[in-house]
């Protein structure tokens, strides 16, 4: 029996406001009955609706309810990351000869380009037609000096959520200046629905090697095996299974939160990056991008303090997030693909969270 037939469909309603502007909420919808809802400010993706095995309709992504939550405590849910993605080492980095300051909200480092990131501003929004879905457009200006980064960034970035279950961000941006960009997305994912762990999802990461991180999280710039190690994900592996092991790697980082490096044919070429299922419930995630590295994060922090949609706590370890991206600290790592956009070239990054059910 075929699927009903819906409309492709993008409604927009108030949700509030920030320093006095207006934010909205989006609501897309595809052919097949899926759903997201995203907001202007900060590019969040606040909920994706998508059937499980048993046809119940299921939100993957935890966020809040209301503004007011984003406002007041959030860890990144939902939101699009940048300028620069990730953690630069001691919120400073050189480039063409002059040294740049940024805010340290990482003690001592900048995490996800400081408190003012492209997470915490609102961005332009307008629906736009796409032959693969419903679509939203969002832009931003981040001019030059903003959070310390050198150049006016015009940036936009395209969310199509689109027939086939995918939830696609098309990231597009210039500058006028020499600067650095490494922008991702930041949800958070449980695809059994709900505050409780993940630790039963079962990974795989397409990726020999990873990058080793010092005690601040900070990459050694080297690149180690993963085979042998609680890094290992090129064979189905579940999330609990080595994550509370006695290794290094793994206690610098509370658990899983590093970069791992994708084994691409050709750089910028879309690459299937990671692949997680839920047994629970069949969902399967698969993570698509043209980026050379992932940030596999297990949701670590997360503590019971956050009380989220449909009155969910967020348990330690109840949410994790693939954010692909160029790796931590490169405008600081020579050995590292670069993230310097000059005037006259257009940055380009495409990321695809494809969303199924087991077979």
């Amino acid at each position: 029996m075929s699927s009903p037939a819906f409309a492709v469909t993008v409604t927009q309603k108030p949700f509030g406001t920030v320093d006095g502007q207006a934010v909205q909420l989006y609501t897309l919808r595809n052919a097949r009955g899926a759903e997201t809802t995203i907001t202007n400010y900060g590019g969040i993706v606040t909920k994706l609706h998508v059937p499980d095995r048993s046809g119940k309709i299921v939100d993957v992504v935890q966020g809040y309810d209301h503004l007011e939550g984003y406002l007041k405590s959030s860890p990144y849910f939902g939101a699009l990351i940048g300028r620069v993605g990730n953690r630069i080492a001691g919120a400073k980095f050189t480039l063409e000869g002059k040294t740049y300051t940024l805010p340290a909200n990482g003690d001592p480092h900048s995490l996800h380009s400081g408190p003012k990131g492209f997470d915490a501003v609102v961005w332009s929004g307008r629906p736009v037609e796409s032959k693969l879905g419903a679509a939203l457009e969002l832009t931003y200006l981040s001019k030059d000096g903003e959070m310390g980064f050198p150049g006016n960034l015009t940036v936009k970035a395209v969310y199509t959520l689109t027939n086939e279950n995918e939830l696609r961000v098309d990231f597009t941006a210039h500058t006028d200046k020499t600067t650095v960009v490494n922008l991702t997305q930041h949800s958070y994912f449980n695809l059994n629905g709900g505050g409780g762990d993940v630790y039963d999802h079962v990974v795989t990461i397409n990726a020999d090697t990873f990058t080793p991180v010092d005690a601040g999280q900070i990459p050694l710039g080297e690149f180690q095996a993963v085979a042998g190690t609680p890094f290992d994900f090129l064979k189905p592996t579940t999330i609990g299974q080595r994550i509370d092991t006695a290794d290094e790697q793994l206690t610098r980082g509370g658990g899983y939160d590093h970069n791992w490096v994708i084994n691409q044919k050709r750089a910028g070429e879309l690459t299937l990056q990671a692949r997680i299922e839920a047994p629970r419930t069949g969902i399967v995630l698969e993570v698509l991008s043209t980026e050379p590295g992932v940030q596999f994060y297990a949701g670590n922090c997360l503590d019971g303090s956050i009380t989220g949609k449909y009155g969910q706590v967020y348990a330690r370890r109840s949410g994790f997030c693939f954010e692909p991206q160029h790796f931590p600290d490169s405008p600081n790592q020579s050995a590292f693909p670069t993230t310097v956009l000059k005037p006259g070239q257009t940055y380009n990054n495409t990321i695809i969270y494809k969303l199924s059910v087991a077979r």
